[in-house]
Parts: structure tokens; C-alpha cells; sequence
């Protein structure tokens, strides 16, 4: 996951800044470049994979589709997710709207939020190691939390960006621990559950700036997107919620639980 916080706390501040003084064009150019660059690289430079076209059959995978816990990871990720991007795809408008700064300082806005999620993914990964229930319930209050406290003060610029800091630290501690999430709860089926994992993300991005959208064309206001986002990350905490309940029931069965008992919650959450 760190290639894709990387590239978010670097490619897009520059690809703005970019367009901002040369003109939107420019970026999709640049994109073209790097991407062609890239996959040249990938053709010469990376070996084939051992035991490569020797992975399951496509009907193993699919399998994993009948596990309850599949589509319970599915669901904190296509929901909870989205309210990270109820506000980052508006930063562009909060920055100078709400904030009071100029366009210039957006660019700088954006590498702040790509620098959180960075910071968190690496933080991610060590908490997930340890508990993945714990790591998911504390991203998602911290990321509720923070969207909430966001929208009460973002109009103080310095508070704003601090806040955003902490929206992009919370909300990506879901990355690493879902992904673990998935690959416990469908080991035979590796190939699907990555693939999932991406799947939900990108819904909860199209999902959160949908609605995002819906509330700014309301005319509720700029900062709406923040509490729209409040409310995707509880309904997130809700599935995840749901989720141990039901790993605990089948602990209490003695039913071969989908999730591993490192997936238990910590005393500090």
C-alpha cells in the first residue's frame, strides 16, 4: 500500500500544482509518460514470479464469495472508506473556501493528506500485526472523530491542515488491516481477496465523492462533505461492529472462525 500513499503524497500535489500553472492537460501528459515509462520497466526489469500459472482455479477463488466475513471486509471498505473521500475530493474547494487560503496553498494541502496516509499505512501495518478487529475500530472513531472536529474548525487554516493530517493518518489504518482481513478470511482464494480489497476502496472513493457532491449541490454548504463523512465511517464501524460479533458467536460454537484469533481486540481500544 505505501507505492499508492506515496504516490498520493507526491504525484498528486505536483500534478495540481502543474495544472494550476500550465493548465489541466498537462497532468493527463505527465500520466502518459510515467505510465509508459512504468510498464516499460515492469517488462524489462521484473522477473516472473515463481510458480507462476500454477495458482487455483478461478472457481476456488469465486469460492470465497460464500464466506460472510468476505463481504463483511467488503462492506467496511466500500462504506467506512468513503468518508475519507467525502473530503479529500474536495479539498480543492475547502482549502480556499473554508480556510481562506489561496488556490497556491492547495497543492500544499494535498501533500499534507498524502503524507498522513503514508504515515499511516506504515503505522497500520504494525497495529494490524497485533489485532485486525482493534486496527479497523481504531481507524474508523479516529477517522469519524477527526471528520467531525474538521468541520467545527477547518475555518481556522492551522487547524485545518492539522486535522486533515489526522483524517489521512486514521483513515488509512483500514488499508493494511483490511487486506489482512481479507486474506484470513479467504486463505485459499489470496488472488480474489487482493483484488476485493481494491474493489471496495475504489467504490468507497466514488461513493464518498458522490455524496459528497450531492451535499455540496444541496447547497449545504462547503463543509458538508466533512459530516457526510462522519456519517460513512460509522456505518463503517457498524459493519465492523457486526462483523466480531459474529467472529465471537463462532468462537463460542467452536465453528472454525473466518477471521484468526489475532484478530481479537486490544484492551486499549
Amino acid at each position: 500500500m505505501l507505492g499508492l500513499t506515496i504516490a498520493t503524497m507526491i504525484g498528486v500535489p505536483a500534478s495540481t500544482a502543474l495544472g494550476q500553472s500550465v493548465g489541466w492537460r498537462s497532468a493527463y501528459v505527465i500520466v502518459v509518460v510515467i505510465a509508459a515509462i512504468t510498464a516499460l520497466a515492469v517488462w524489462r526489469l521484473v522477473p516472473e514470479p515463481e510458480g507462476a500459472g500454477t495458482t487455483g482455479s478461478i472457481r476456488a477463488e469465486l469460492g470465497a464469495l460464500r464466506r460472510g466475513q468476505v463481504w463483511f471486509a467488503l462492506g467496511i471498505g466500500s462504506i467506512g472508506f468513503g468518508g475519507m473521500f467525502a473530503v479529500y475530493s474536495y479539498i480543492g474547494e475547502i482549502v480556499p473556501g473554508v480556510m481562506g487560503l489561496g488556490e497556491r496553498a492547495v497543492p500544499m494541502a494535498l501533500f499534507v493528506f498524502g503524507l498522513g496516509m503514508t504515515l499511516g499505512n506504515i503505522l497500520a501495518g504494525r497495529l494490524a500485526d497485533r489485532s485486525v478487529y482493534g486496527t479497523i475500530f481504531l481507524g474508523l472513531i479516529g477517522m469519524a472523530l477527526s471528520l467531525a472536529v474538521f468541520a467545527l474548525v477547518a475555518q481556522n487554516a492551522i487547524a485545518g491542515i492539522l486535522l486533515l493530517l489526522a483524517i489521512a493518518i486514521t483513515s488509512q489504518m483500514m488499508g493494511p488491516s483490511l487486506q489482512l482481513f481479507l486474506l484470513d478470511a479467504s486463505p485459499d482464494a489470496p488472488s480474489l481477496a487482493a483484488a476485493l480489497h481494491h474493489s471496495a476502496l475504489n467504490i468507497g472513493n466514488s461513493l464518498g465523492a458522490a455524496l459528497g457532491a450531492a451535499v455540496l449541490a444541496a447547497g449545504w454548504g462547503l463543509l458538508a462533505p466533512a459530516w457526510t463523512g462522519v456519517a460513512l465511517a460509522v456505518l463503517g464501524l457498524g459493519i465492523a461492529g457486526w462483523s466480531f460479533v459474529v467472529h465471537r458467536r463462532q468462537q463460542a460454537r467452536g465453528v472454525a472462525a473466518e477471521v484468526p484469533e489475532t484478530s481479537e481486540v486490544p484492551a486499549a481500544c
